[in-house]
C-alpha cells in the first residue's frame, strides 16, 4: 500500500473514532446530568475534572509515544484510536477553552467539532493535491460557496433551536451532580 493510501486510511480512522467519541461523550454527559445514568465524574478534592483533561493527557501520551517509538501495524492503529479519542474528548469541551467556567453546552464546542470533522473528511477522502485538476478546484469552489450558504441557513435554524433548548439544558446542568 502506498504512503498516500496509508495516510488516508489513518485519517479516516481518526475521523470515525473522533465522531464516535464526541457523540458518546455528549450522550453520557446528558444522561448523567439528567440523572438517567450514575455520576461517573472524577472529583479531586471537590473539583470536577472535566473530560477535556483526559483528552489532553491522552493526546500528550499518544503523541509522545508515536514520536519516540514510531509504531507500525496494529500498535499504530491503537495509537491512532487513542489519539482520536483524545481529540474527541478535548474538542467536545472546546468552548471551555475559550470561556473557563462556562456551561458545557457552548456553541463553540459544536462548531469546533464540525470544523475538525470537515477538515479530517476532506483530507481522508480527497486524492492528493498534486493529482487535482482545474475541474476539481472549480468543484471545490462551488462546494465552498454552497456550504457557505448552507452555514448561514443552518446558523439561523440553530438560533431557533437554541431558543427552545437553552432553558432545558441549563436546568439540567444546574441540577446535575457537580
Amino acid at each position: 500500500m502506498d504512503n498516500s493510501r496509508d495516510r488516508r486510511r489513518t485519517l479516516r480512522l481518526i475521523l470515525y473514532v473522533f465522531l464516535l467519541t464526541f457523540v458518546t461523550s455528549r450522550m453520557v454527559v446528558f444522561l448523567i446530568m439528567d440523572r438517567l445514568m450514575p455520576d461517573l465524574y472524577l472529583h479531586v478534592k471537590g473539583t470536577h475534572v472535566h473530560h477535556l483533561n483526559y483528552g489532553i493527557f491522552l493526546l500528550s501520551g499518544v503523541g509522545a509515544y508515536i514520536l519516540v517509538m514510531k509504531p507500525v501495524g496494529l500498535i499504530h492503529d491503537l495509537c491512532t484510536i487513542g489519539y482520536a479519542i483524545g481529540l474527541g474528548l478535548t474538542f467536545d469541551e472546546f468552548g471551555m477553552w475559550l470561556h473557563l467556567g462556562g456551561p458545557y453546552w457552548q456553541r463553540a464546542s459544536f462548531d469546533a467539532v464540525v470544523t475538525i470533522s470537515a477538515l479530517l473528511a476532506f483530507l481522508a477522502f480527497s486524492p492528493p493535491l498534486r493529482e487535482w485538476t482545474t475541474r476539481r478546484w472549480i468543484r471545490l469552489a462551488i462546494l465552498g460557496a454552497v456550504l457557505g450558504l448552507f452555514s448561514v441557513l443552518f446558523a439561523n435554524s440553530l438560533k431557533h433551536a437554541k431558543e427552545i433548548l437553552t432553558e432545558k439544558l441549563q436546568t439540567i446542568e444546574a441540577q446535575s451532580p457537580q
